[in-house]
């Protein structure tokens, strides 16, 4: 049955790692958009013992942290006979989204090679840069914190077939990053549609401010 014409398209939000190695190991679309989803910012400040007329000084944008909880689920795939659902159930949705915790094998391998041979200093390997997609006006550059995942049913191989994947996240801004680098300026365009939002918000709101002058 086809769907009503008049109803909009539904927006998925995404998680993309961001790999030069692999450009593919860690895309994640959420099968179902979570209902809800918890910001927290915190303000970076001068500080409490700060001198006088200095107690409003912002050191940089906010610390912004978002956590939300997504699910996963392949019964309709497998009810579809789709042959990766029938072999992995969804494994592969949960390492796509594990991977973006774990350093990259190759640069595991290579760092221990090199420094049996005495050959570096071995510098930890860093994590993909994940990207969270929440609609068109929100991208942001982040760092993935916590994964906490119920794996609820199996099939008879012990394949996880339904999941439940509690995830934190800190968003990274161009302080973290530098303002010239891919992050930074997807989160400095962020902050500037932010503030142009909040103008037009603000413009509203002033119209509907009671009169003083009569």
């Amino acid at each position: 049955m086809s769907s009503f014409p008049g109803s909009p398209r539904l927006v998925k939000g995404a998680i993309v790692g961001l790999d030069k190695m692999n450009p593919l190991s860690s895309v994640v679309v959420f099968q179902y958009n979570p209902e809800t989803l918890k910001r927290s910012l915190r303000a970076s400040t001068a500080g409490e013992q700060s001198d006088k007329g200095e107690v409003l000084r912002l050191k940089g944008p906010p610390e912004e942290t978002i956590s939300l909880e997504i699910e996963i689920d392949a019964t309709d795939q497998l009810e579809q006979a789709q042959p990766l659902a029938i072999a992995m159930g969804v494994y592969p949705s949960l390492a796509a989204l594990e991977m973006l915790l774990y350093p990259k094998a190759a640069y595991v391998i290579a760092n221990q090679v090199l420094a049996k041979l005495g050959m570096i200093e071995v510098v930890p390997p860093e994590a993909p840069m994940a990207l969270f997609a929440w609609g068109v006006r929100r991208v942001l550059p982040v760092r993935i914190t916590g994964l906490e995942i119920t794996e609820e049913l199996y099939d008879p191989s012990l394949n996880p077939i339904r999941a439940k994947v509690s995830l934190s996240m800190r968003v990274l801004t161009y302080d973290d990053l530098g303002l010239a680098s891919t992050g930074g300026a997807l989160y400095f365009a962020h902050q500037l549609a932010k503030e142009a939002m909040a103008t037009v918000q603000s413009a509203i709101n002033l119209t509907q401010l009671p009169s003083t002058l009569g």
